[in-house]
């Protein structure tokens, strides 16, 4: 059993261009498929952080899309920045330290400023037109409607959300639903093929992330489709989906290389 308790740190002072943003509409779309299905994804010093479901070992692969909302620096007074995206990431552990962490499959940023992460750093950030059209009841903190839409070659993806008081956190292969909420919501390392096929890492830090349940009318996720992790029929009954209007992260630059 983990206790987020355990795992929620002492923010690390900013500096550099270490940035500070809010994360509007932010959801966790979660897939859970069989663990073959992530061959030859990362390199071996990273291992799936399988999950048994029903006597067989799946990986959790997550589809978070949200507005970077007052993106700006966490140092000093600089402009701030709105603009959509979506990241894609699963479930590793980095055998090295034994730590939790999330592997990148990329990114869609609906900004100019994506020549910095895609040109500078070489990350793999690819544009994408991301809108959302969101109604939330302020009264419950729940959403009547969520949709989010993204137009990219690279990823094109829809997905429709909507939440009641009904909504309950059931978490297959997890003692409890804590423990299920540090595996999902609390990686704070995250690794990715740099555009140059180098492997890259950057870390972010969070206060605990007051998520929600909610129910997934429809999705659509092209990269998942394509890479054959999730097919286009699977997408439609997901392993779980958490929603938190806002919350505010931390992001430690610039992103280094892993030797």
């Amino acid at each position: 059993m983990r206790k987020l308790a355990d795992y929620i740190t002492k923010r690390p002072k900013p500096k550099g261009i270490d940035v500070l943003c809010g994360l509007k509409h932010f959801a966790i779309i979660t897939y859970a498929v069989p663990a073959d299905r992530f061959k030859g994804l990362f390199p071996a010093r990273f291992k799936l952080d399988v999950v048994e479901i029903d006597g067989q070992e799946m990986g959790l692969i997550s589809v978070v899309p949200f507005i970077d909302v007052d993106f700006t620096s966490a140092v000093f007074p600089f402009p701030k920045f709105t603009m959509g995206q979506t990241n894609y990431r699963i479930y590793i552990i980095d055998t090295k330290n034994g730590e939790r962490c999330v592997w990148f499959l990329g990114t869609t940023l609906d900004s100019w400023t994506l020549a910095v992460p895609r040109y500078l750093w070489n990350l793999p950030w690819h544009s994408g037109e991301v809108n959302f059209d969101c109604v939330l009841n302020e009264s419950t903190g729940l959403y009547e409607k969520y949709h989010m839409e993204t137009s990219s070659s690279w990823a094109k993806a829809s997905v429709d959300i909507v939440q009641s008081e009904s909504d309950e956190m059931v978490f297959d292969g997890f003692p409890d639903a804590e423990s299920a909420l540090v595996y999902l919501t609390h990686p704070l390392a995250g690794f990715y093929y740099r555009r140059d096929n180098k492997v890259g890492t950057y870390r972010v830090w969070h206060k605990e992330l007051k998520v929600k349940p909610a129910k997934l009318k429809s999705a659509n996720f092209k990269l998942l489709s394509d890479l054959g992790i999730v097919e286009q029929a699977e997408q439609h009954t997901p392993y779980s989906v958490l929603v938190e209007p806002i919350n505010e992260f931390t992001i430690y630059l610039p992103p280094t290389i892993v030797e």
